[in-house]
């Protein structure tokens, strides 16, 4: 058996959503019970590049697709699981996600966006101050959430 500390992270990405008001798009995972909130993220398929893999996790998400890329992480960041989740989630096979985030500028409407487009994920979202986010998500996820808002706050601003 592999030691937890050896097992390795998951290739996913994150997604830093901003409307034209400068907030950023947080859903509720279905998952969830209480008020936390998150922003879209989800694995690299085999052979995938990062930036496709934001487009069609967003997509799958959200049901959005009319955005344009305005900025990408210079690193890849990393959490680990708290310990009454390693082994249970991802059939065990990874200590946590190590991610590619892309911010990404929402140029639809309200109307564009389904959380039924594919298989649900969220049950409800709404757009809120990226500060006010990152005091929002889970504890583990939340030293990640704090790096990729500092990192891309240049671009979230109003316009």
């Amino acid at each position: 058996m592999t030691a937890l500390n050896e097992l390795p992270y998951r290739p996913c990405v994150g997604i830093l959503l901003l409307n034209s008001d400068g907030l950023v798009f947080a859903g509720q995972r279905i998952t969830m019970q209480s008020d936390i909130w998150q922003m879209p993220q989800g694995g690299i398929d085999s052979g995938e590049a990062p930036r496709a893999a934001a487009h069609r996790e967003l997509a799958e998400e959200t049901g959005i697709d009319a955005v344009e890329v305005i900025g990408e992480s210079r690193d890849w960041h990393r959490y680990d699981l708290p310990a009454d989740l390693l082994g249970k989630v991802w059939r065990g096979r990874y200590r946590g996600q190590e991610q590619k985030w892309f911010a990404m500028r929402f140029l639809g409407t309200a109307a564009d966006i389904d959380l039924d487009a594919h298989e649900p994920e969220f049950r409800t979202w709404r757009w809120m101050d990226a500060d006010a986010l990152v005091r929002q998500i889970v504890p583990f996820k939340q030293a990640v959430y704090a790096a990729v808002v500092d990192e891309f706050a240049p671009l979230i601003e109003p316009g």
